[in-house]
């Protein structure tokens, strides 16, 4: 049987006529997951006792009796507000997901693509025990509504970033119908300028997300400003290369309208001097982009350093003289290993221990 979650609405409208279910019983149990975050079909107390025994004996529920197939592992919490959740799926393997809040009242979820991820970018923990599989588009959905149920009644979530473990380009066939859910006007119902997608510049991926005609905010991650080093950082630029990123960023900039946001991690004594900021600026000058730095979120098997607060105070200085905008996006959650991969790491050594 499915999860509810996995499935398309005209899939499920389909499923509610063969059981002789007008189509608004599936808009009632769709108001219970996405508004009033009820993931129980006994809970939903506006549908008979019947129609819950008949749904529940026609899809998959999870090993709590409830429609998410996911099982909370671990919750973590910080001094500066953000919140971590460890997922584990039927099949034993795990993603991670964050909660972010800040000054602006924003409640953020930070979600996974993938279980593992292919890019090998040297300096995440996502990829250190390699791509395992897609995440389908109910597990997508999964992480969004636990996220939210961690808040207060009266909170939600106000944006979504798919900035998690995996390369979002190469799940889109999963990613874009969770993220129409999350959209919909009857889903969730999440604007979708508060949506940002986050890629390692897969241009073909870029493009179809263009196809698309779903005008999210889309995010590239360079971390370097040419060919030579952001292949030695960024493995996956060997096959494709920074002018090939630009390009298919300038298509989606023209397709959606959408300003596009090139992120930027700084990592100490490798992409952080007043050269790198320079050649940055030259490269993406004329471009209507802004660039995030991100401070390097230190990971405790690799050699990577996180660069000191005047390092980072230069070179968006240096872009800003250049007439780059700049913001500075300060770390969140390394004290509950925030970076992707790392909850998932420690949890998989505790197993193995």
């Amino acid at each position: 049987m499915p999860f509810l979650l996995d499935l398309p609405t005209r899939d499920l409208e389909q499923i509610f006529s063969d059981l002789n279910l007008p189509a608004w019983r599936l808009k009632q149990v769709r108001r219970w997951i996405f508004a009033r975050r009820t993931f129980d079909f006994n809970a939903m107390t506006d549908l008979s006792k019947d129609v819950r025994a008949t749904l529940a004996q026609h899809f998959s529920l999870g090993r709590d009796g409830s429609l998410l197939s996911s099982r909370l592992v671990t919750h973590t919490g910080s001094s500066d507000a953000a919140e971590k959740i460890l997922l584990e799926f039927p099949d034993g393997h795990c993603v991670e997901s964050v909660l972010l809040r800040d000054d602006r009242d924003h409640r953020t979820a930070c979600v996974s693509t993938q279980v593992g991820c292919q890019m090998g970018c040297v300096f995440c923990a996502s990829g250190m025990d390699g791509f395992i599989r897609n995440l389908t588009r109910g597990e997508i959905l999964e992480q969004i509504l636990r996220l939210n149920a961690l808040l207060p009644d009266a909170e939600r979530l106000t944006h979504l970033v798919v900035m998690g473990t995996g390369e979002p380009m190469l799940n889109l066939p999963a990613l874009l119908p969770a993220l129409a859910e999350i959209t919909s006007s009857d889903g969730f119902d999440l604007a979708n300028r508060r949506v940002t997608v986050s890629t390692v510049g897969i241009p073909d991926g870029i493009r179809a997300m263009a196809a698309a005609h779903v005008p999210y905010k889309l995010a590239i991650s360079l971390h370097a400003p040419n060919d030579v080093l952001r292949s030695e950082i960024v493995p996956q630029n060997r096959h494709v290369g920074i002018q090939n990123v630009l390009a298919a960023s300038d298509d989606y900039f023209r397709a959606t309208g959408r300003r596009v946001t090139f992120e930027y991690i700084l990592i100490d004594q490798c992409n952080s001097s007043r050269t790198h900021a320079l050649e940055l600026a030259n490269l993406l000058r004329g471009r209507t982009a802004i660039v995030n730095l991100i401070p390097y979120n230190a990971v405790a098997e690799l050699p990577y350093k996180t660069p000191s607060a005047a390092t980072v105070a230069q070179f968006a200085r240096v872009l800003e003289e250049e007439g780059i905008q700049v913001k500075v996006r300060f770390r969140k959650g390394d004290k509950i290993d925030a970076a992707c991969g790392q909850l998932r790491r420690a949890f998989r050594a505790r197993q193995e221990n």
